[in-house]
């Protein structure tokens, strides 16, 4: 009973006994533009208006301009007029998570939005727009972590506390490679963030897609394509913050944004109506300076959890040098690219092993594994550089000794890479597969004679031992 009125108690201190208002002066598209309030208002600030149909608008002030606060709305702006009311909300934006929560389907409010009845509140509020650790405090990278996926175990090995980029264009097999990461890590928890998503793709991604398996281990984060600007940015802060409780709670936490490109998208919307100007492809500073602030604070804690990220890249015309593509894979600690060619050719997922990197690579491996994945690149690329010369059938067997490795191994290797979505893949597994085709007997001689060996000093443990 004690615990119980000083949890009210705590409660109550937080509501101010003052209600200050304004009134709505000025409305040009989505600004909306509030006077009387300068002086109690700052950036960020909430506010909701009494619209004259009855309902409340809830905005955001996101600027100032000749004493009157600029403010984006949250939803649409039907029966907003001027001289309506504009009431200032004292509360902070925060959120109260609760390990309840694991299965749950929210909008960018930390509202239930998938029919399963309220969320159960914790005690400890969580800034939706926090700060990311201080960076002398936080730990280094741990150990590896397993994302169900083969070839990302295997060529793009990924650590706990990473951050990693998928980059690729519509339609190539984002959402599903998401899904199947969600489904097969060996992560604790899993946040998922759908940021400017398709209505209809919704359903089909939590059902389909995540499963009742993969969800039960989940929370999602949903912001539609339809809904406003600042819910499409509040989405992906409601991501991170949803993170970071489970991280303090000591979990491994998986992070899965899907997109940063809709989040820039959005926040170039807010910056334009603020007045800002426009920079490279019309995106605004701000863009630039909240990627970094949002992007870091996934990565290591300062205790005992960590947030290992995994963000889409949207990018346009596939073009990977386009400005948020750049600017994110300078952020991140590596990138996967998923190639629109090699989607056309029915191979999923479709991961341009030759030009995706992991900057934890190679320190973490050992000097086996390190071999044995170089080896494949090296294949890979030779394939890749005759690949035209090959097709035509203008290329003589036995020109060049390393091409002819490449032209044996090269569909064994493609083979490895593909996987199927309902299939898992174990992180140790990948390296032992790998292992047995570069070692396959009867495979071309190698430049010492040898059929297939494997890299000179290589000792790649297997199934059945050490090859």
């Amino acid at each position: 009973m004690t615990d119980t009125l000083d949890h009210l108690n705590a409660e109550f201190s937080r509501v101010d006994d003052r209600r200050v208002h304004g009134k709505v002066v000025a409305v040009q598209g989505m600004l909306v533009e509030i006077g009387g309030v300068a002086g109690y208002l700052s950036i960020g600030d909430r506010c909701a208006i009494a619209a004259r149909n009855g309902r409340d608008v809830r905005c955001e002030v996101i600027g100032f301009r000749d004493g009157v606060a600029l403010a984006m709305p949250y939803g649409p702006l039907e029966g907003v007029g001027l001289g309506c009311r504009a009431n200032i909300l004292n509360a902070d934006p925060v959120i109260r998570p609760h390990a309840s929560w694991l299965g749950r389907v929210i909008n960018a409010f930390g509202q239930p939005i998938d029919g399963g009845g309220p969320l159960k509140q914790g005690d400890e509020p969580f800034p939706i727009r926090n700060q990311p650790p201080p960076a002398h405090a936080r730990k280094r990278l741990g150990g590896k972590i397993d994302l169900g996926v083969r070839s990302l175990n295997t060529f793009t090995t990924c650590c706990i506390g990473q951050r990693m980029g998928i980059f690729a264009g519509s339609g190539v097999g984002k959402s599903v490679l998401m899904a199947m990461m969600a489904r097969y890590t060996n992560a604790d928890v899993i946040v998922i963030g759908l940021v400017g998503e398709r209505g209809r793709e919704v359903q089909e991604f939590i059902q389909d897609e995540l499963g009742p398996e993969g969800l039960a281990r989940s929370v999602v984060v949903v912001a539609t394509s339809d809904e406003s600007a600042l819910m499409r940015r509040e989405a992906a802060y409601m991501t991170l913050a949803v993170a970071e409780y489970w991280r303090d709670q000591g979990r491994e936490v998986l992070c899965l944004m899907d997109s940063v490109t809709r989040f820039a998208m959005a926040q170039r919307e807010i910056g334009l109506s603020a007045g800002e100007p426009p920079a490279s492809k019309g995106y605004t500073p701000t863009v630039f300076s909240e990627l970094p602030r949002l992007l870091e604070r996934a990565g290591p804690g300062v205790g005992a959890g960590d947030i290992t990220g995994i963000f889409t890249v949207l990018v346009e015309g596939d073009d990977h040098n386009e400005p948020i593509a750049d600017a994110v894979r300078g952020i991140l600690d590596g990138h996967i690219v998923l190639d629109r060619t090699i989607a056309h050719r029915n191979r999923y997922p479709a991961v341009n092993i030759l030009r995706s990197v992991s900057r934890a690579m190679p320190a973490c491996n050992d000097e086996a594994q390190n071999l044995l994945v170089n080896r494949a690149r090296e294949l890979l690329s030779s394939y890749d550089d005759m690949a035209e010369l090959i097709r035509l059938g203008a290329y003589r067997k036995g020109s060049d000794p390393l091409v002819d490795e490449a032209i044996y191994y090269y569909p064994r290797l493609e083979e490895f890479i593909a996987q199927q979505r309902e299939e898992a893949a174990e992180l140790e597994s990948g390296y032992a597969r790998l292992a047995a085709i570069l070692t396959e007997p009867g495979g071309p001689p190698d430049q010492e004679g040898a059929p297939g060996a494997a890299p000179a000093g290589a000792q790649v443990e297997t199934q059945g031992g050490v090859a």
